[in-house]
């Protein structure tokens, strides 16, 4: 077994999203900018509900798929048709 050396811990990026969701970035910001440009990975981590409140306004995927992983908690994913 070959063990590596960590080259660089990159932290995410504090910022919103959609209508004003706050979301660490940890994929997809300027630090962290040796990958694809549509690899996203967003990290939403509070329990205010005001966080998430406005949601996110009717967008193109264009093709990308969305994978929501949770470690706790629940989401509610709606779409209008």
């Amino acid at each position: 077994m070959i063990q590596r050396k960590i080259n660089k811990i990159i932290s995410g990026m504090k910022t919103t999203d959609g209508a004003g969701v706050n979301l660490t970035r940890i994929i997809g910001s300027p630090k962290f900018d040796m990958l694809d440009p549509f690899l996203l990975l967003d990290e939403f981590g509070t329990d205010n509900p005001d966080d998430y409140i406005a949601g996110f306004p009717d967008h193109p995927h264009r093709g990308f798929e969305t994978i929501t992983y949770m470690l706790n908690g629940k989401w509610k994913h709606q779409v209008k048709n």
